[in-house]
């Protein structure tokens, strides 16, 4: 009996039998089905290559190497029908809806340049004279990200982390850099060519640049790039663009063929500048990327980095010879080996399953309309002069009161209220009399007034595409856009801006730990690439951001 009593003590010591007694605790052997929580990316990379077009994957796909883009493709998840989900398809606006989750309709920035009507005047995206210019003298460096109204994911990882993961923003336009850094940013680093050629910021961010910034600047790196561009291989094997003499590009002072002699057009050119619109731009924001991982320690501990790349060139270079040119495909081959170079970095620096990129565009591009009337598909060129005096003198003569219209912008008409209410006109009957009117004239396509875009919701097509880009506050009174292939531009180049497939489908692939192998065809937008790295994070989406998780990439 005595032996039993001791043994049911011992039993009830070690938890092994519960009883209903308060003053006894009971010690409960921890559960085996406990999962272990898995540690998060130490580095997140957002890759954008401004202007590429989703067919640049598979059209120089034979030409790419197996480090690259093939890398990504084919060891990551592929998004084959990513589309922008908006208008206007600009630079300023698709690095702010890719970062922070959101269109213009929420995050303001409303194009690149747009006009304010309450400033009365014309602002640039990232413009901002309340700052300094920091590594230069010039009013490039007069820049921050105050007009974007929204956080960023990288904002939301910087409060999460109590500012001690960081993030810094890199590319050669200046809103390529800040716009995806945004708010909270360590950094954002931009170049200004022109006689300088040097990497710059603002006071938004720092009073001074670091030493490495500095140490890079004045090293030979900017110099060594003014050398000759030739293609990179023969250039007869480059069968997957147009002829490399042609009338449909720009080119350097004219010079439309390969090679170019960049030392020699320097002497002709502002400097530094030229090297934008050459692939050594995206060489350059290589190795000034590569810089700022080492150099800042990205990556190195355990609260997660953020790093937004941009590469700009290709914009420069599409704009300048088309989306048909040797020189585009040659800057895809030549990029193709910078991302190589940088993928191979990032395995060795901060370590193979440490980090986690996406590579995306925010735009894509229109082939060349001269060169698609050769081939008899319907395009051409407006003249916005001509239809601004035409749209004007109509409402002369119907309202009869000259200078309704304020200003024509981004294909928005802003009219003049004051004057309207001076003359008690029925604002919202012009907007519809002006839509009416547009709607006639050859190549308009679609017209809309403010009401009928903040009263109806648009589910599809270019309505609902023109409304998630129309700003209550900042936006025309009536908005309108042109037929398919029909551009406001030179008659050289190509440019995007459309709710069109050519400038909305773009690539978006996901890459490293924590992403699936896999690919899809399956329709997404470009806004749900932030709520996707928030919720792999574990952090708040950012505050104007979609709730559309693209659960396919993540493991």
């Amino acid at each position: 009996m005595k032996k039993l009593a001791v043994l049911l003590v011992a039993l009830i010591s070690f938890g092994c039998i519960s009883v209903k007694n308060p003053n006894v605790t009971v010690v409960e052997k921890p559960s085996t089905s406990t999962k272990v929580k898995k540690s998060k990316s130490k580095l997140v990379i957002g890759i954008v290559v401004d202007q590429m077009r989703y067919d640049y994957l598979t059209r120089f796909y034979s030409k790419y190497g197996n480090g690259g883009f093939k890398r990504l493709m084919n060891d990551g998840f592929n998004f084959k029908n990513n589309h922008y989900n908006y208008i206007p398809t600009y630079t300023g606006p698709g690095h702010a809806s890719i970062y922070t989750g959101t269109t213009p309709e929420t995050h303001a920035i409303i194009g690149n340049n747009w006009y304010d009507k309450y400033e009365n005047t014309s602002v640039y995206c990232t413009g901002d004279t309340s700052v300094l210019p920091v590594g230069t003298k010039n009013k490039a460096g007069l820049m921050s990200p105050h007009r974007m109204k929204t956080t960023t994911f990288g904002d939301e990882n910087r409060l999460f982390t109590q500012f001690k993961g960081k993030t810094i923003g890199v590319s050669i336009k200046d809103r390529g850099a800040i716009l995806p850094a945004g708010h909270t940013a360590n950094a954002a680093y931009w170049f200004h060519g022109a006689n300088e050629g040097v990497f710059i910021s603002s006071s938004y961010y720092m009073l001074d640049l670091p030493k490495w910034v500095q140490d890079f600047n004045s090293s030979n790196t900017v110099n060594s790039y003014l050398r000759e561009w030739n293609t990179l291989y023969p250039i007869e094997t480059y069968s997957e663009s147009g002829l490399d003499k042609n009338n449909f590009e720009y080119g350097f002072k004219k010079q439309t063929n390969f090679p170019y002699d960049l030392k020699e057009l320097s002497r002709i050119n502002k400097p530094f500048d030229i090297l934008k619109s050459t692939p050594y731009g995206n060489s350059l924001v290589a190795d000034f990327a590569i810089e700022a991982i080492k150099n800042e320690n990205l990556g190195l501990d355990d609260f997660t980095d953020v790093l937004t790349v941009s590469f700009s060139s290709t914009d420069y270079v599409g704009h300048n010879f088309g989306v048909n040119s040797k020189e585009v495909e040659d800057t895809y081959i030549r990029l193709d080996k910078d991302l190589e170079r940088f993928l191979n970095f990032l395995d060795t620096q901060v370590g193979i399953n440490n980090y986690t990129l996406f590579l995306t565009s925010d735009h894509g591009a229109i082939d060349v309309p001269t060169y698609l009337k050769t081939k008899q598909i319907p395009s051409g060129y407006v003249d916005k002069d001509v239809i601004e005096k035409k749209l004007a003198t109509f409402l002369d003569q119907q309202f009869k009161v000259s200078g309704l219209i304020n200003k024509i912008s981004n294909d928005q008409v802003f009219l003049n209220t004051e004057l309207i209410k001076s003359n008690r006109l029925n604002k919202a009957v012009i907007e519809e009399a002006i839509v009416n009117e547009l709607i006639t004239y050859n190549t308009i396509y679609k017209a809309y007034t403010s009401k009928t875009l903040l009263t109806t919701n648009f589910a599809n097509g270019t309505a609902y595409l023109l409304q998630k880009g129309y700003n209550q506050k900042y936006s025309g009174d009536v908005v309108f856009m042109f037929d398919p292939n029909y551009i406001s531009y030179n008659k050289t180049g190509s440019t995007h801006g459309s709710g069109f497939n050519y400038d909305t489908h773009v690539p978006l692939l996901f890459y490293g730990k924590g992403i699936k192998q896999g690919e899809t065809f399956n329709k997404t937008e470009i806004t749900s690439i932030a709520p996707t790295i928030s919720a792999f994070l574990g952090i708040s989406f950012p505050n104007g951001s979609s709730n559309v998780v693209l659960s396919d990439a993540l493991d």
